[in-house]
């Protein structure tokens, strides 16, 4: 337990530290957001704020997460996070920079996100497929049942990785959002972790492969809890900097590693329903302004904006507010989540 305690907190000092002179490197490269004329009004004021930011979130966690784990002995599996999490964030980074510092505002094509992705994503998916300790098998919530994908185990759960980087990538798009669910769900993750390992604990204590396996997640859950909630100093409303692709890309990655190296991809579904409902709300919003299109030749939105967060701003709520409605919705859920795992 005291080297999680020191995860989080070695972690958010990192990121405290760290962040003033990140985001002062950052300004004097000229590395500021450009926002989109059609989204919301509001945040046209945010015009040149420095993003990137997600860079000590990465250096915070990943510091914290081997230095609290190295003695766990698990470095296969930490390998594996730090593969799925940095992986996610090479794409975010070469994304951020392509737009920031060779001013080309799509960033990278569709077919080198496509391509980088997909490494990272088959290549993670396959590794928990030959290993002996996850193998094909995920753990079906509330009935705790063990349903083998077979082969299948590695198309599917390589679009799963896929769909919660960008997932994760949606959902950043006000002031402390990422951050705060990231902060709280990450704490589900960590006590889900932690549920497991006791059920390994035998004589041999910490040097049970098994529990140190689990024991390691724990540990990096909570060095990305740490992490997000030191970047809230600087990303809280309002924003002195935006995470950008690098780190949105970056949490995407690191929760679904978890999720996947937990045999728990269903719980994704819980502890990151916001995330889900960001990409949801897109895929929703495109293909019924297509339906209403072609049926009536008067295309229609069903929401307001999307994703949806922008749909409650348009609705008068406040940033403060969503963002507090979207901690507040991950804490419920991660606690049916942690529930589930006990049942």
């Amino acid at each position: 337990m005291l080297r999680m305690i020191l995860a989080l907190i070695l972690s958010a000092a990192i990121v405290l530290l760290t962040g003033p002179k990140l985001i002062a490197w950052l300004r004097k490269l000229k590395l500021g957001q450009t926002m989109y004329e059609l989204g919301p009004q509001s945040h046209m004021k945010k015009q040149g704020t420095p993003i990137m930011g997600g860079l000590c979130i990465a250096l915070g966690c990943v510091v914290a997460f081997v230095v609290c784990g190295v003695t766990l002995g698990a470095w296969d599996h930490m390998l594996a996070l730090l593969f799925v999490a940095l992986g996610s964030m090479a794409v975010g980074f070469g994304d951020d920079w392509i737009k920031m510092v060779k001013k080309r505002h799509e960033g990278l094509t569709p077919w080198q996100k496509i391509i980088g992705q997909a490494v990272v994503c088959v290549g993670f998916a396959c590794y928990c497929y030959f290993h002996p300790e996850v193998g094909s098998k995920v753990i079906v919530p509330f009935v705790n049942i063990e349903w083998d994908l077979g082969i299948f185990y590695i198309p599917l759960l390589a679009l799963t990785v896929l769909f919660m980087v960008n997932s994760a990538n949606l959902q950043d798009g006000l002031d402390g959002i990422l951050s705060s669910v990231t902060a709280v769900g990450s704490i589900g993750w960590a006590a889900i972790a932690l549920i497991v390992a006791g059920r390994f604990f035998t004589s041999s204590g910490i040097g049970d492969s098994m529990m140190a396996k689990y024991m390691t997640f724990a540990v990096f859950a909570l060095a990305l809890c740490g992490a997000c909630i030191g970047f809230l100093r600087f990303n809280h409303y309002p924003a002195t900097v935006f995470m950008g692709d690098t780190g949105s890309m970056f949490i995407g990655g690191a929760v679904v590693g978890m999720a996947m190296l937990l045999r728990q991809p269903f719980l994704l579904l819980l502890i990151g329903f916001t995330m889900v409902m960001s990409s949801a709300s897109v895929i929703l919003q495109r293909y019924y302004y297509k339906l209403t299109r072609k049926l009536t030749g008067t295309p229609k939105r069903l929401f307001k904006m999307s994703p949806i967060h922008h749909h409650f701003e348009m609705c008068g709520m406040k940033e403060t507010q969503i963002v507090l409605m979207y901690a507040i919705v991950t804490l419920v859920l991660s606690a049916i989540a942690v529930v589930s795992v006990i049942l």
